[in-house]
């Protein structure tokens, strides 16, 4: 079977690569290595994902002719390729070009495959909007401007399904940690900064924010048990989170505890568009994929701040 990767080598899409080869699937990968944040760590997840016969194809989505050079022999497409963030630094038109153009290329190229078998959109409980912690029937309400881009790509996808142009699905995530998780994200930052005896830079208010922090090898093995099940979840969309939430002040202290140091805050303006709270409501999950978030955050944090060490120390 071969599989169509988009964003690669990226956070959760190399994993994912890694997975799905290891799996015995053939796997390409594509990545336009956007500067948003340190290519340098995107291209050493290429590296290591073609040491394991991955091919990486640095192509951006959102630029029509580069379909002309794909191959059209997938099986399967998961589409995790997006402008992330919700930073006031990130221009409305990197969103739009990024999560509503690019995704409605890639839709157009998936039509003319012709034995395409699913389309897999993965999307994020940010298009609840401040407060998800709500079942998948519940109307969106994104309160950020990533938020509305990406439940705009999500029904794009659905749209493409309704007709019944392709079997397609949307699986939305809840704040995933680990290994190779972005420098900017939470906790790969408080990590950076207990080892550097840096200040932790925290956004007023959301120290008691409540998330539902879950492991990237949870969320992986949750896609791959999607794939595996596709003829049911044709027009599904699905939650996959874990059932337990932690405040931002609990991942602190547990990073704390782990490293054994005190690490130093600064409270900075609150963010705005940034979730107060966020529960994952996974019964869907579990009826249709068997799915499970079992890793604790004291769990996967041990492994965060262990690859952190192997790759920066």
């Amino acid at each position: 079977m071969n599989i169509l990767i988009t964003g690669a080598a990226g956070f959760i899409g190399s994993h994912m690569a890694e997975l799905l080869a290891a799996s015995g699937y053939n796997v390409t990968g594509l990545d336009n290595f956007s500067p948003y944040y340190d290519v340098d760590l995107k291209k050493r997840n290429a590296a290591a994902l073609e040491l394991k016969g991955i091919k990486i194809l640095n192509k951006d989505l959102a630029e029509k002719e580069i379909y002309k050079s794909l191959p059209a022999d997938f099986d399967f497409i998961i589409h995790f390729a997006a402008q992330p963030g919700i930073s006031a630094q990130i221009e409305f038109e990197d969103y739009l070009r990024n999560n509503v153009i690019a995704t409605q290329n890639l839709l157009v190229f998936a039509r003319g495959i012709k034995n395409l078998k699913h389309f897999f959109n993965i999307s994020t409980s940010s298009i609840y909007g401040l407060d998800a912690t709500f079942p998948e029937t519940t109307a969106p309400a994104p309160a950020s401007n990533y938020g509305v881009s990406k439940l705009s790509a999500e029904q794009l996808v659905m749209a493409e399904s309704r007709s019944g142009n392709l079997h397609a699905s949307s699986l939305r995530l809840y704040s995933v940690y680990g290994p190779r998780e972005r420098p900017e994200k939470l906790y790969t930052k408080l990590i950076k900064c207990a080892f550097n005896k840096e200040s932790f830079t925290l956004f007023e208010g959301s120290e008691q924010h409540l998330r539902s922090f879950t492991y990237v090898g949870d969320i992986v093995k949750g896609i791959l048990a999607a794939v595996e099940r596709h003829t049911a979840l044709n027009g599904e969309i699905i939650n996959l989170g874990s059932e337990e939430s932690y405040s931002t002040r609990e991942g602190i202290e547990i990073v704390e505890q782990q490293l054994e140091v005190k690490i130093g805050i600064q409270v900075v303006p609150r963010r705005a568009g940034d979730q107060l709270q966020t529960a994952a409501k996974i019964d869907k999950a579990k009826e249709l994929l068997g799915y499970t978030a079992p890793t604790t955050l004291a769990q996967g944090l041990k492994e965060q701040i262990a690859w952190y060490k192997a790759e920066f120390l």
